[in-house]
């Protein structure tokens, strides 16, 4: 489908600049951010396989999997692990996120800045780790996860927004991908630890494991102190053109370009302004002009999590015992894949400024879409409520999640984070980005509760559902969204004018309107 573009004239009046050591440190830090959400992610699945873990917390759980079945205690292996209270675990700090991400982060990372919201949210993830770390019952070791989670609120909503709005425009794409490729060296370094615990005398390695999340989170935390607020974040909070120039030049590292650029923030603050009275969130809510936006950051994020991703990332080391797997081969091949999935979405940085977009997502689609379908087809034909699968079988399986790991972290799982922040203009980017972290947890927070259920109940099947959210949204890329590469952040709105479908619902006036606003 058509996809408005400026031209080549435009890009290049306001996307100069050089990659500086300045802005690649400081968007280094605030990747820390991702980092942790990638350790969360993946530390409580592996958590949640180890015994010792299990036997303080969850005893029902362990007495399931050592149940080796007959008669009327027999218990399905798709049911093994099925505890509502084992997902609150790990769908608390999802919960708390999506709260803070509502009520406070979006406020915070507009009135006091993207470096003030990445602060809070390192202290409460130090918090959660220490609580974590130190639980003796389920209900400390929920609070330490719910902790986490406020920090998760704030720094999804700023560290997104941070790396858009620093990263010149033609390496938009792959600065903001790093956000998931630190998720993905967090994940790894999760599963790393989990498997380097997992056999310590004493049963308290799993203590280690949610403890070691406070290490990225001091990085983060200190290293934020440090970090230069965004040009577009200071003018949005009033302060001085000339000082706002000399930040933009130290962070470009030429000064031929800095003023088109900064008069183009400057335009978008001043069209924030002219809707001075109404907040952010009920501008991109209720005004027709910004529907595009609000369905990207309503869409991207849902179809993100319904592609299943996060229920493998939560319970893979859970997925893998259930096909078979010992508890130390499950963690070493979470590992493995961990580490698959990390190469991809470096591939990624390389070529989302290349190939754009487009071309990323629907490849990564298709791709992720045939490896669920045959995962599914797989565990139905071999996997049975008894019994364990043959090697060949679990072998077969785990090459296919590594194949869809793969696509997803070439595409989906870095622009799930790129889209939504680029396509926002200024005056609801805060607002947006806060809908688009919202969506996300709450659809997190329904497949984590739900995915353990419903493995037991649809069985295989339930990788049929998710490939099925696949096609969907593959679908809905090819039709509805425009290519955005290359475009500086403060013009990436003219792009809804030219596409086939936006046009028709925001109206060519008022595009035209808003485009007299930001010259």
């Amino acid at each position: 489908m058509a996809a408005g573009f400026v031209d080549d004239e435009g890009r290049r009046r306001s996307g100069g600049g050089r990659v500086t050591a300045f802005v690649a440190l400081s968007c280094a830090t605030a990747a820390m951010g991702g980092a942790i959400y990638g350790y969360d992610i993946s530390i409580a699945g592996g958590v949640s396989s180890m015994e010792p873990f299990l036997r303080d917390f969850f005893p029902d759980v362990l007495r399931r999997m050592a149940d080796s079945g007959g008669g009327a205690r027999r218990v399905s292996n798709y049911c093994k692990f099925d505890s509502q209270l084992l997902t609150l675990f790990t769908s608390s700090l999802y919960i708390t996120g999506l709260l803070t991400a509502v009520l406070l982060a979006s406020w915070v990372t507009a009135s006091r800045g993207r470096r003030a919201s990445m602060i809070l949210g390192g202290f409460a993830y130090i918090a959660g780790a220490a609580v974590s770390g130190a639980a003796v019952n389920v209900s400390m070791a929920i609070l330490g996860r719910a902790l986490l989670g406020v920090g998760l609120g704030f720094t999804t909503q700023s560290v997104p927004l941070y790396m858009a709005e620093m990263a010149p425009a033609r390496y938009r794409g792959a600065f903001s991908n790093g956000i998931q490729f630190s998720l993905c060296l967090g994940a790894l370094a999760a599963t790393t630890v989990n498997f380097a615990v997992e056999k310590i005398r004493g049963g308290w390695g799993w203590r280690l494991s949610l403890a070691l999340a406070g290490v990225p989170a001091v990085f983060l935390t200190v290293g934020a102190v440090f970090l230069p607020e965004t040009p577009n974040s200071l003018i949005q909070q009033g302060k001085d053109r000339d000082t706002v120039k000399a930040l933009l030049q130290r962070i470009r590292g030429v000064d031929a370009v800095v003023d088109d650029e900064l008069d183009e923030i400057v335009a978008a603050n001043a069209a924030a302004a002219a809707a001075q009275g109404e907040n952010g969130l009920w501008l991109i809510l209720s005004r027709r002009r910004y529907r595009p936006q609000l369905a990207m950051a309503v869409l991207i994020p849902a179809f993100t999590q319904l592609t299943g991703i996060n229920a493998i990332g939560f319970y893979l080391p859970v997925l893998l015992r259930t096909v078979g797997m010992g508890e130390s081969a499950a963690l070493l091949t979470t590992v493995i894949l961990v580490v698959v999935s990390s190469a991809s979405t470096l591939a990624s940085m390389f070529l989302v400024d290349s190939f754009g977009r487009r071309a990323l997502l629907l490849a990564g689609g298709a791709q992720m879409l045939v490896s669920e379908a045959l995962i599914g087809g797989v565990m139905a034909a071999k996997l049975g409520d008894d019994g364990a699968p043959s090697k060949a079988c679990a072998t077969l399986l785990v090459v296919l999640i590594g194949v869809y790991s793969t696509g997803f972290g070439w595409s989906w799982g870095p622009l799930s984070w790129l889209v939504p922040s680029e396509v926002l203009p200024l005056e609801v980017r805060s607002a947006g980005q806060s809908v688009a972290v919202a969506t996300c947890f709450a659809l997190t927070v329904l497949v984590a509760q739900c995915f353990l259920a419903a493995l037991c109940r649809m069985k295989a099947w339930i990788f049929f559902f998710f490939a099925g959210w696949i096609a969907a949204m593959t679908a809905f890329v090819y039709f509805f969204l425009p290519e955005t590469k290359g475009i500086p952040i403060e013009q990436v709105g003219s792009v809804w004018e030219e596409h086939w479908f936006w046009r028709r619902i925001v109206g060519t006036d008022e595009i035209h309107a808003s485009s007299k606003l930001s010259k």
